[in-house]
């Protein structure tokens, strides 16, 4: 394995541990410490994308979907006041969201890879963390998907509450999907400035 590609599986490595140690402590009333990590996962994705191709893009994430599965089955066995630190419906929707965004990002690096620098990076990662956001929220809290885990308790995620207290009345998971996606968005722009610097210094594939 090129170094360049070790270094991207260990960085993608440590973006998932501590997204998902992270994720556990709250910031306000919307937001955990983990939404500012998390996005990273789609730096690493491009960047290796951009030096590496699609296919060594594709091995990173494979690398950091294998990290995070350890990860949940770990947190499943650490139990908490409530429960088990991760529920089944975390891991799969976790799982699932990591997957599907991550290699739907490397797709539309591809496709426009000959464009301007800067459109490849932040198009396929505005796309890739919509979907991330999507999958994850409604997998993981959505009274539609109980079935998933019927033993697991998520009344408290559809408490209908006003959307970012301000908005119209919606389940209280929505609004920190919003405000989920919204890191991502702002991460996204300010992502542009290392992937800039980092892939200029990075050999592009022929």
């Amino acid at each position: 394995m090129k170094n360049g590609i070790l270094a991207g599986v260990i960085a993608m490595a440590a973006v998932v541990v501590a997204s998902n140690i992270l994720v556990q402590f709250l910031l306000g009333d919307w937001l955990t410490w983990g939404a500012f990590t998390y996005p990273i996962a789609f730096l690493v994705t491009d960047l290796m994308n951009r030096a590496y191709g699609a296919n060594a893009a594709r091995r990173v994430i494979f690398a950091g979907f294998v990290v995070g599965v350890i990860c949940s089955l770990i947190g499943t066995q650490i139990m908490l006041e409530f429960g088990p630190a991760v529920t089944l419906r975390i891991a799969i929707g976790s799982g699932t969201a990591f997957l599907v965004a991550q290699l739907v990002d490397v797709l539309v690096f591809d496709r426009l890879r000959q464009g301007h620098w800067w459109r490849a990076p932040l198009v396929s990662s505005l796309i890739g963390s919509s979907l991330d956001t999507a999958l994850f929220f409604t997998i993981a809290f959505s009274t539609w998907l109980a079935f998933i885990d019927p033993a697991t308790d998520v009344s408290w995620a559809n408490e209908a509450l006003p959307l970012l207290g301000l908005g119209p009345v919606v389940p209280l998971w929505a609004s920190l999907a919003v405000a989920d996606f919204g890191v991502k968005l702002a991460l996204a722009l300010v992502a542009l400035v290392p992937f800039r610097l980092i892939a200029g210094r990075m050999r592009a594939p022929n």
